[in-house]
């Protein structure tokens, strides 16, 4: 069963500037897609590698003003429907993102694309904030590719972003969501937390460096830190997986998570970029 979905984000920048970079084709290659074209108020589209079925665009504009940005796209077959509307909120805006045709079952079982559409945001959205922020995006997912792989630099020293992704506390903060770890060999890792969760298994850990942990049919994700002048860099990689149906949806959301991280440990007096 399909049901709409919504995400709302505090992103740091005014209305004006935030529109700009959703409607701006040169921006929206920052932090989006790999091509977009836009002649508003006419066409609005996007396509390329990192968007699902991107061989073409697939939207079509339905309605644009000063807050709102409304398209069809096609996904699978079906006319989905994705909204953007902005608020403004001091000197930030608050943006709220409508798609429709999302369905929980699509994106556990991976048997349409319209599954990735949660995550799919998530990290766009994500990738939309460090934008915003001057900070640069994370790998965006590569829908051609069984390759699910990359790297990002976090200004904070090893140990403290190792505590950060071995402590429940801290990881149920940045990540936004319950998480219990027991991180040590055959330990748990489960999202939702440790009584109503999903439970995965620590397959190996190097302390203070790696740690690999089996999520079952999505496949292994492998964290691992090494220093890089001063800073730290994270590399994440998902394997184990089929790689005729590789886990997009568990991917996406796994690295749209890691922007937080980021922001986590170099922004002053923290707060998520997620509103209920």
């Amino acid at each position: 069963m399909t049901e709409p979905m919504t995400v709302r984000a505090r992103l740091a920048a005014p209305v004006a500037t935030v529109r700009r970079a959703l409607i701006d084709p040169a921006e929206l290659r920052v932090w989006l897609a790999e091509d977009a074209e836009v002649d508003l108020p006419r066409r609005y589209e996007f396509w390329g590698r990192y968007t699902p079925e991107g061989d073409a665009p697939h939207q079509r504009l339905l309605h644009t003003d000063d807050r709102t940005l409304r398209f069809a796209w096609t996904l699978d077959g079906v006319e989905t429907t994705t909204e953007f509307e902005l608020e403004p909120d001091g000197d930030a805006t608050i943006l709220t993102l409508r798609q429709s045709h999302f369905s929980f079952e699509e994106a556990m079982s991976g048997s349409s694309i319209r599954g990735v559409l949660q995550t799919y945001w998530a990290l766009a959205i994500a990738n939309l904030a460090a934008h915003l922020e001057g900070r640069p995006p994370l790998p965006r997912t590569d829908f051609t590719s069984a390759d699910l792989r990359g790297e990002m630099l976090i200004d904070a020293p090893m140990a403290q972003v190792w505590t950060s992704l071995t402590d429940s506390e801290q990881a149920s903060a940045w990540f936004g969501y319950p998480i219990g770890i027991e991180p040590w060999t055959g330990g748990r890792y489960a999202m939702g937390g440790f009584d109503d969760g999903f439970v995965a298994k620590v397959l190996d850990v190097t302390p203070g460096r790696a740690m690999s942990v089996d999520w079952g049919p999505v496949g292994i994700t492998t964290w691992e830190l090494a220093e890089s002048d001063g800073r730290t860099k994270l590399t994440f990689v998902q394997s184990g997986f089929d790689e005729g149906n590789p886990p997009y949806a568990a991917w996406s959301g796994n690295v749209a998570g890691l922007v937080e991280l980021r922001r986590f440990h170099e922004v002053p007096d923290w707060q998520p970029i997620w509103l209920p």
